[in-house]
């Protein structure tokens, strides 16, 4: 089990903006701290995993990982057209469109993106009470 994830970001208020735009909406509670921002779902136990955006630990610039990803479950396909355009409207770029992946089994619906500090993030549905992607 996770305990937590942590990205380092050079500006708190644009990554606010960004993680707000899809957390929230998927239930996560944001606390804000002198050190940054931690995002957790509540009456989670105590297994549950916090997503930490920070200022870098060394104070040097902040680089996204290479080959690294964050992915968040949504409820639903619509939901993840519409977290996917709120976080391109906070700031973040396109990765990926969501869609079905031909990879992935048939109900893996998911859209890709990049926070503004470049940080990979998937925001997905396996929903099987939906349409998959071969019906």
């Amino acid at each position: 089990m996770i305990s937590y994830v942590t990205v380092g970001v050079d500006d708190i208020d644009r990554a606010k903006r960004f993680y707000s735009s899809f957390l929230i909406p998927l239930g996560y509670e944001i606390e804000e701290s002198d050190e940054g921002l931690g995002f957790t779902l509540p009456d989670q136990s105590p297994l549950s995993t916090t997503l930490y955006v920070r200022h870098t630990f060394d104070g040097r610039p902040a680089t996204a990982g290479n080959g690294t990803m964050i992915a968040f479950k949504a409820r639903s396909q619509k939901q993840v057209r519409a977290l996917h355009a709120a976080a391109l409207a906070a700031g973040g770029s396109d990765e990926g469109q969501p869609g079905f992946r031909d990879l992935y089994g048939p109900y893996f619906y998911v859209g890709y993106l990049r926070d503004p500090q470049g940080n990979k993030i998937a925001l997905l549905s396996n929903d099987r009470s939906e349409p998959g992607r071969d019906d």
